[in-house]
């Protein structure tokens, strides 16, 4: 499986996954504070969402930009911008909705906790089944990269 392949993946498992939350989230939150708590549930799974999948997307266009060579640094530079950019907006977003009297917090910290941890466990799940090559090797398929009987070192 190619990292292209793989990082759909992860981003088709995480719409399913923000589905999942949003309805349960938006559920719950409409018990404990009604309206407030409905619109709370949302935007925290949103935000976890977003922020989750900007990793993915990061990589996605620095695997592109890269030519696939993921020891460049377009890759690297791409990547770490993509983190630099979502700890900006995380605190920008901390400030801006931390004054919020409409915002139900106990429900917001809950809906992104459970998309943080179900975006955790879906990116481990598709890269452990991915069957993703570790060692790029041009060895002749007889011998598996072993010097041949009889070789010398």
């Amino acid at each position: 499986m190619t990292t292209t392949a793989i990082m759909q993946r992860i981003l088709l498992w995480g719409g399913i996954l923000a589905a999942a939350v949003a309805v349960v989230g938006g559920v719950v939150g409409w018990l404990l504070a009604a309206g407030a708590g409905l619109a709370s549930a949302l935007i925290g799974t949103a935000l976890a969402i977003i922020f989750c999948m900007l990793t993915a997307v990061s990589i996605l266009l620095a695997f592109k930009a890269s030519r696939g060579v993921m020891i460049s640094g377009a890759f690297f530079g791409i990547v770490l911008g993509g983190w630099l950019l979502k700890f900006v907006l995380f605190i920008v977003l901390v400030f801006v909705l931390g004054d919020q009297e409409w915002l139900h917090r106990g429900v917001a910290f809950g809906s992104l906790v459970a998309a943080v941890i179900g975006s955790l466990v879906i990116d481990c799940v598709v890269i452990a089944t991915s069957r993703q090559p570790t060692i790029d090797s041009d060895a002749d398929d007889e011998t598996q990269g072993r010097p041949a009987s009889g070789a010398r070192a």
